[in-house]
């Protein structure tokens, strides 16, 4: 048997995680990078192993895909969106949580919120991200092997294939108001 529980927060309850969250990033500004990462990548290594509920581990994975990004040498991500994404993990650097972690069940509820608000912020660079992504997978099962891509030559890939679609559009009449 499963129970679904849901809440929505209001504007003051997102005030206070914005306060919560411009605080940590205050904190971490001191720190190097690397610490920023490292921290967030604790959490992760501290739920490994422990049972936790589902809506919290598809939050994990995105704090995870976060982190790579940062990593990703391929994807070089330039230094405006690492810093926001840097700015995103700052709350993980914090050494005390909102609600402890080693609390059954509600321990990394805080962790979360937090990493879905983020996520939000973030959408944009997570979604080119996930492309990219994807684009490698594709060139990978093209060419049978782990293959270096690129960020240029993921976007001329993907101007391609935009411009594809404009001239199949065009040529169907989609969007014209002079087409019958």
């Amino acid at each position: 048997m499963s129970l679904r529980i849901s809440f929505e927060l209001d504007e003051d309850d997102l005030q206070h995680f914005r306060l919560i969250m411009e605080q940590a990033r205050q904190t971490a500004s001191r720190l190097p990078p690397e610490d920023i990462v490292a921290a967030a990548e604790e959490l992760l290594k501290d739920v490994e192993g422990r049972t936790v509920p589902g809506f919290i581990v598809d939050r994990l994975q995105k704090l995870e895909l976060m982190i790579r990004m940062l990593s990703d040498i391929e994807w070089r991500l330039p230094h405006q969106e690492a810093s926001r994404v840097l700015h995103a993990l700052a709350y993980f650097a914090e050494p005390e949580d909102l609600i402890p972690d080693h609390i059954p069940g509600l321990g990394f509820l805080d962790d979360a919120i937090m990493i879905e608000l983020v996520v939000r912020e973030l959408r944009h660079e997570i979604e080119a991200y996930q492309d990219f992504r994807k684009y490698r997978e594709r060139l990978e099962r093209e060419q049978g092997h782990a293959v270096a891509a690129s960020r240029k030559g993921w976007l001329d890939d993907r101007r391609k294939e935009l411009q594809k679609r404009m001239r199949r559009r065009r040529k169907r009449g989609v969007g014209s108001p002079f087409s019958g």
